[in-house]
């Protein structure tokens, strides 16, 4: 998918997700868990693994105990890009429970999307894609390289990182055979998320739109 400039308005997150069913992965003897290197690790906010669980009001977002997703991400010293991007975490969390639940109108991702949004949409055709053909997901997916940006005329706030899931990949429910594939440029992914709040008093904000950016140069490290 070609990349597209990157711009402060809303139009710059038009519906570009291209459906990926299969994951792209790395070698599978490799047993080693070497994370993505960046800051000092105590300024990272936890993995999937750690705070999956549901809140007050919350649904929940945890993932299966093969699937380890790592947020190698700075936490914001603004309040509003620190909220924008723990629900953009939130957002990827529940698309992955969807899948492992193999249910397309899971409520987790429809929690943190707007309805009849693209980002919803994305989110379920990502589960159906993964649930027809009997799929599940396993390994270890890695999000990093964050920015978070205010987008004008109070239009939303703008999340984008990286992602490699070299190590992330497809297995099949019935056999359980994990569909290992080999390290490549496709295992690298650039998200961009416009993240809103739906109501003055919700304290929730939610993908409205998401632009997935295949085979990410930028990101491959």
């Amino acid at each position: 998918m070609a990349r597209r400039a990157l711009t402060t308005t809303a139009a710059a997150l038009a519906a570009t997700a291209a459906l990926l069913l299969t994951a792209c992965g790395g070698g599978g003897d490799d047993k080693s868990s070497d994370d993505i290197k960046g800051a000092d690790a105590g300024t990272r906010s936890p993995s999937a693994t750690a705070s999956g669980s549901a809140g007050a009001d919350r649904p929940d977002v945890s993932v299966p105990k093969d699937l380890k997703l790592v947020f190698d991400f700075d936490q914001p010293s603004d309040a509003k890009h620190a909220a924008a991007l723990t629900d953009a975490q939130n957002y990827i969390r529940a698309l992955d429970h969807g899948i492992a639940k193999q249910d397309p109108n899971d409520p987790a991702y429809q929690f943190y999307s707007i309805p009849g949004g693209q980002a919803a949409q994305y989110a379920k055709s990502q589960i159906e894609g993964w649930t027809k053909r009997g799929l599940t997901v396993t390994g270890t997916d890695k999000y990093y390289d964050e920015d978070v940006t205010t987008l004008n005329g109070g239009q939303g706030i703008l999340v984008s990182f990286c992602r490699n899931q070299a190590k992330f990949f497809s297995k099949e429910i019935k056999t359980e055979k994990i569909l290992y594939t080999k390290e490549s440029l496709s295992s690298y992914q650039k998200f961009r998320l416009r993240m809103v709040r739906p109501s003055g008093s919700s304290k929730v904000l939610k993908a409205w739109n998401i632009e997935v950016i295949g085979e990410a140069k930028e990101c491959r490290r």
